[in-house]
């Protein structure tokens, strides 16, 4: 069995080569969803694609070190999908935060921590 340490790897080399874009900032608001406010920056790496066929969800914290801490793996039931987020520079209770978003309604998720 591999261990875990290609897989982080490699996370970290799709980030570096790619361009990410903030279309969230921390404190605005969904725009679907006008009450729910982004707790942190949250974009996505360019000319990627995740399990909605959307390019790659991140979440940027307040380490001023913005490597890859962390995946949140989610299944959403009524879209019918599941996805990854990558977590960069998040704290442990940013990385909470993050994770409770992505538990709520028809959406469950995990938390995977690199070690």
């Amino acid at each position: 069995m591999r261990d875990s340490t290609d897989f982080w790897f490699k996370l970290d080399r799709l980030v570096i080569i790619s361009n990410l874009k903030i279309d969230r900032p921390k404190g605005t608001s969904h725009p679907r969803y006008p009450s729910f406010v982004y707790p942190l920056d949250y974009g996505y790496l360019e000319n990627t694609r995740s399990g909605d066929r959307a390019d790659i969800d991140v979440w940027i914290g307040s380490l001023s070190s913005k490597k890859v801490i962390a995946v949140i793996c989610s299944v959403d039931l009524e879209k019918r999908d599941t996805e990854i987020n990558i977590l960069l520079g998040c704290t442990s209770e940013e990385s909470q935060v993050i994770l409770d978003i992505h538990n709520i309604g028809s959406q469950s998720a995990v938390l995977l921590v690199r070690k």
